[in-house]
């Protein structure tokens, strides 16, 4: 059946890790759209496999073979990957060939770029849609907020995490973090040119997550350009209370007598430099409040998968 009795849509999940487990548990606090049908690991012995068997959700340490065997299968609709991007390739595969719309939480992009604020309503009947990475989320609304005022010529964005919130899945997939959010800059955020960076801070106690910002575009009306960043804040707020701006939107004239050289612009570059500091504190559904990379990564997933459950059922 399309909907459960409570006329929610069947819903699950691949990979037992942190942001799985997170996303497990929003779904089941927070969805009035979502229920939870399955939780998939590889791991019998994983946190996340024993909390969802202790919340009641049916389990599988049999990956997505396991998932496919469960009898609860044929009743899911959305499946979410929140494993490697290596892994989701097969994972895909499988799910595409049962007709399992896919929502994407590693950078793997098979499916195109999906940021709420940006472009959430445009590729709600893909069959693969992909989050990009915490560090897009956190930062790509602020590129577009920019580039929908002044033309944005180069983005950069540099998003650091405490340690002990990245688990091996997030370590493993460092390059794909760097290339897909660099990618989805451009793609979504519109900069010609994009880069990305990212920190594992191993302070102690651990560090909220914080983002930087850089974009290097025309000159423009400044006051327009902090009242679009502004408004995105305010934007993503609505799925991610902890978002805010850290100060206020820097801006400096970058003039002919003093120009940058951007290696990545193959020049020198005038203009206008705007600069925004973003910190992202976690809801602690899972991991602590500093865990703000979880938060945002799984809130902008579930977001996107509970308008794709709307599509399907309207």
């Amino acid at each position: 059946m399309a909907k459960t009795p409570n006329g929610k849509t069947r819903v699950a999940i691949i990979g037992s890790g942190n942001i799985g487990t997170d996303l497990m548990i929003k779904i089941m606090r927070l969805s009035k759209t979502l229920e939870m049908g399955a939780f998939v690991g590889i791991d019998p012995e994983s946190d996340g496999l024993k909390r969802a068997a202790r919340m009641g959700v049916p389990i599988t340490a049999e990956g997505i073979e396991g998932l496919v065997a469960m009898p609860e299968f044929a009743d899911i609709k959305i499946v979410f990957d929140a494993t490697s991007a290596g892994a989701h390739h097969k994972h895909n595969a499988v799910l595409q060939a049962h007709g399992k719309r896919v929502v994407d939480l590693t950078p793997a992009a098979i499916g195109p770029y999906t940021i709420p604020p940006v472009n959430g309503l445009d590729h709600l009947d893909a069959p693969n849609v992909n989050m990009v990475t915490c560090g897009g989320q956190a930062t790509i609304p602020i590129v577009h907020a920019v580039n929908r005022v002044s033309k944005v010529h180069y983005g950069e964005i540099v998003a650091s995490i405490s340690s002990k919130s990245a688990g091996p899945g997030t370590r493993a997939n460092i390059d794909e973090f760097t290339e897909t959010t660099s990618q989805a800059i451009c793609q979504v955020g519109g900069a010609t040119r994009g880069k990305a960076i990212i920190i594992l801070n191993p302070a102690e106690p651990p560090l909220i997550m914080r983002d930087t910002v850089y974009c290097l575009c025309e000159d423009g009306d400044r006051a327009a350009i902090a009242k679009s960043v502004e408004d995105m804040v305010a934007e993503v707020q609505t799925y991610v209370p902890g978002y805010r701006l850290k100060q206020a939107v820097q801006f400096e004239s970058i003039g002919d007598n003093k120009p940058l050289r951007i290696p990545e612009m193959g020049g020198e570059f005038t203009g206008l430099k705007v600069t925004v500091f973003l910190e992202v504190e976690g809801a602690a559904h899972y991991l602590p409040a500093y865990a703000g990379n979880l938060d945002i990564m799984t809130s902008a997933g579930l977001r996107t998968a509970e308008r794709i459950a709307e599509r399907m059922g309207a």
